[in-house]
């Protein structure tokens, strides 16, 4: 992919992100050099995708990224939180340009709003939160019994064992290693219904050297969002290929409690209280390989599927493999 952000007119410089020559991360890292073309104004591209949309945790963690550009030069106060809204669909083929607005500078807190645009239009809008280290009392959750990663299945091994264009592509744009501790939901529903699941999670590759804590929680926040609806999926015997399947992430909170390193394993312990209305809500505790609880998440998106034979498309439950899927047919959660 060339350097796009480099050489767009009005850049006067570049964030600095450390580079990798590594894909696909490499890939990932190159869109969030976003260039900025002012104080609070950023522009930056987008990875491809076969549906055109733009992924919704690309867009999470550009924006988080434009809105710490503002923050005072001393770099003291590190993100904590986000909340946000996918207002409209966005396009792969056209720039994104990133306004912050500065909402707060406290004594320990800054505030800011980032509309993420494309052709003058908000298709993202989100408040971050950033807080100076400070000491305080000091509770966690504790991080469930799981198995060791190394000794699951990774998605990125079942997509490279189906010859189809999706499962390439889905295998070549992977950035992030997905381990699921039961049975995934990629080509058919799991075996019982149950709105819970963990999955480990890390990246695929080795990081550059000189990645700041804030580039890896952007990167957390660019990696859950395509597993964050799963327990809704799982909870009504869907899977990501079932025939008519809609799924759009529609808002997005998220809280970094503690230090994470995203090329280590993370443990998500994921739940779906509630789903009705088309909207189903996720939500995952993340903890480190040690058990530190280092971030909480929770999403709700759109899932709908036709009212007729949903399930149709479906393998069949008998673990037989199933036939693989057409083009298109496999989703992954974009801008609504």
């Amino acid at each position: 992919m060339p350097d796009e952000v480099e050489h767009a007119e009005g850049v006067t410089e570049t964030l600095d992100v450390p580079q990798s020559d590594v894909e696909p991360m490499a890939t990932v890292l190159r869109i969030l050099r976003l260039g900025r073309l002012g104080p609070d104004q950023f522009t930056g591209t987008s990875l491809p995708q076969l549906s055109g949309r733009i992924y919704g945790g690309q867009v999470l963690a550009q924006s988080v990224l434009a809105a710490h550009a503002t923050l005072p030069a001393d770099g003291a106060r590190q993100l904590h939180s986000v909340h946000g809204y996918f207002l409209r669909p966005g396009k792969v083929d056209l720039p994104i340009s990133f306004a912050v607005e500065r909402l707060h500078d406290g004594r320990s807190f800054s505030t800011r709003r980032t509309h993420a645009l494309q052709q003058g239009k908000p298709i993202l809008s989100l408040i971050s939160s950033y807080q100076e280290d400070q000491p305080g009392r000091d509770h966690s959750s504790t991080a469930p019994t799981a198995p060791d990663p190394e000794t699951l299945r990774s998605a990125i091994t079942l997509f490279g064992e189906i010859d189809h264009p999706v499962a390439k592509f889905m295998s070549s744009i992977a950035a992030f290693d997905i381990r699921h501790v039961d049975q995934d939901v990629y080509l058919r529903p799991a075996g019982s219904a149950e709105r819970t699941q963990m999955l480990w999670m890390r990246a695929r590759s080795p990081l550059p050297a000189g990645l700041t804590q804030l580039q890896h929680r952007a990167l957390l926040a660019y990696a859950c969002d395509q597993v964050l609806l799963e327990p809704v999926l799982r909870r009504h015997g869907l899977s990501w290929r079932t025939r008519g399947l809609s799924v759009a992430s529609l808002d997005h909170s998220m809280w970094w409690h503690r230090d994470v390193a995203v090329d280590d394993w993370l443990l998500f312990v994921q739940d779906s209280p509630s789903a009705q209305g088309g909207r189903g809500l996720g939500t995952a505790q993340v903890f480190d390989r040690a058990g530190t609880h280092v971030a909480t998440i929770a999403q709700e998106g759109m899932v709908r599927v036709p009212d007729d034979d949903a399930r149709s498309a479906d393998a069949p439950s008998d673990g037989a493999v199933p036939e693989t899927p057409a083009d298109g047919e496999w989703r992954r959660p974009s801008l609504r």
